[in-house]
């Protein structure tokens, strides 16, 4: 019965502590805008698309 609640105790705490630190970085990128623009994990291109001249193309995509 324990581990259950520590387990309904970790995961959010889990979760917000993730968050915090998505703001910290948000805040940081915000206050030092010489070191670029923040980048959103997920966001723009990554391992599964092809880019060119700034756009992202799937692998497989035929639009």
């Amino acid at each position: 019965m324990w581990q259950y609640l520590l387990a309904m105790l970790l995961v959010p705490l889990l979760l917000l502590g993730w968050l915090l630190i998505q703001q910290i970085g948000r805040n940081f990128a915000r206050s030092h805008p010489e070191l670029g623009a923040y980048r959103e994990e997920g966001g723009g291109c990554g391992k599964s698309c092809g880019c060119k001249g700034g756009g992202c193309q799937r692998k497989g995509n035929t639009e």
